[in-house]
């Protein structure tokens, strides 16, 4: 058995942000539009009119501010409330694939290694570009890597189910290293044009390498233990799939085809769940809650965060035990928890402790307790 670790972390931002402001006055653009082109249907009572968003109710909902996406344009056209890609080639690299290279550049930067050093690639996210080939495998060749790759999708916990699956390979023998990339194109899945959701999401791409901890080159993250959980819910959801045009009106705009979900449902089934289970977690292996020098949670919603965290700790956490990129970045998907920790981990020194942990659509929760390593 080989100790696996985290050697290196790469996170890719796109350059272009929405903010509150510019997303609201998109938003209700929009809203007039609706409620002008249906005023006869809404007027009968066949249809509700759709109500204006305000960047103060997304703050106190989410405690978002801003978010990153690929393409703003076509977000921010109220007749469109999507994004816009260009169509690329069968024999060019996929948007996904081209987003997950330069994470993973990254991430191989820092641990000091090359494709050289890499046996297997993870593709883990939310929403695959397609069902195949798989996306794991076109990373694979860009990046130069021999080997083998396969995808990977837990929703919002696909990086932390990626983490255990490149642990175990690492345990077992059947790996010495193995890239998990988290590229996450939530702007394509998101319903722009609903209230409720339409400020939740944003893009990214993380990466994360696992090796044996005897081959580091550099700092490193001993992989203490893993824990994963799922529990079948509906209420995160998308219905998108190959099988849409066997579905009546399948070629329609149909809402169900887009994120969707029951947020208080969510909110109140998950906390319990996710702080249950990070709580046995760390007690089986030994480790009290003051143990902990942070927690790298799922950057889903903040109120949700605070008191998951609260529920482990028993207190409040402070904003250096638990930090938050979700003000920046929006809800990233599986990315989240990942750039949390690749932001705010350099100031461990041997022996502190953390806390990766994700939870979202499933139910799923993912849980991986790290050490950092060194005299």
């Amino acid at each position: 058995m080989h100790q696996p670790a985290i050697t290196g972390t790469g996170v890719f931002t796109p350059s272009q942000i929405i903010t509150n402001d510019e997303l609201v006055v998109a938003f209700n653009a929009y809203v007039d539009l609706f409620n002008a082109e249906h005023a006869d249907a809404i007027a009968a009572g066949d249809i509700p009119a759709k109500t204006h968003s305000n960047a103060d109710f997304i703050f106190a909902a989410s405690g978002i501010e801003q978010r990153y996406v690929l393409d703003k344009e076509g977000v921010l056209d109220p007749t469109r409330m999507f994004p816009r890609f260009r169509e690329r080639a069968d024999d060019e690299p996929s948007l996904m694939a081209e987003i997950a290279v330069k994470a993973a550049t990254t991430a191989l930067e820092q641990a000091g290694r090359t494709a050289d050093d890499v046996d297997a690639v993870i593709c883990a996210a939310s929403n695959m570009e397609r069902a195949y080939p798989a996306m794991a495998v076109e990373i694979q060749q860009l990046l130069g890597i021999e080997g083998f790759a396969f995808d990977m999708n837990v929703a919002c916990s696909s990086a932390t189910f990626g983490i255990q699956q490149a642990a175990d390979m690492i345990r077992s023998g059947s790996a010495r290293s193995v890239l998990m990339v988290n590229p996450e194109i939530t702007s394509g899945h998101l319903e722009w044009r609903d209230r409720d959701c339409h400020f939740i999401f944003g893009d990214v791409c993380t990466a994360v390498l696992v090796e044996r901890a005897e081959d580091a080159t550099g700092i490193r993250f001993d992989i203490v233990d893993t824990r994963l959980l799922t529990q079948f819910s509906s209420n995160i959801r998308n219905n998108n799939g190959f099988l849409r045009r066997t579905r009546p009106y399948g070629v329609e705009d149909r809402r169900d085809m887009q994120f969707m979900q029951e947020g208080r449902k969510v909110f109140k089934q998950v906390v319990p769940i996710v702080a249950t289970l990070m709580t046995a977690h760390l007690a089986d292996n030994g480790i009290a809650p003051e143990d902990l020098k942070r927690m790298w949670l799922h950057q889903a919603n903040k109120s949700m965060n605070d008191l998951i965290g609260k529920k482990v700790m028993g207190r409040e956490p402070t904003r250096d035990e638990q930090p938050n990129i979700l003000q920046d970045y929006a809800n990233t998907s599986s990315a989240g928890s990942i750039i949390a920790f690749s932001k705010h981990s350099d100031d461990f020194e041997p022996g502190d402790l953390g806390v990766i942990c994700s939870f979202g659509a499933g139910y799923s929760v993912g849980s991986v307790i790290v050490r950092r390593a060194g005299a």
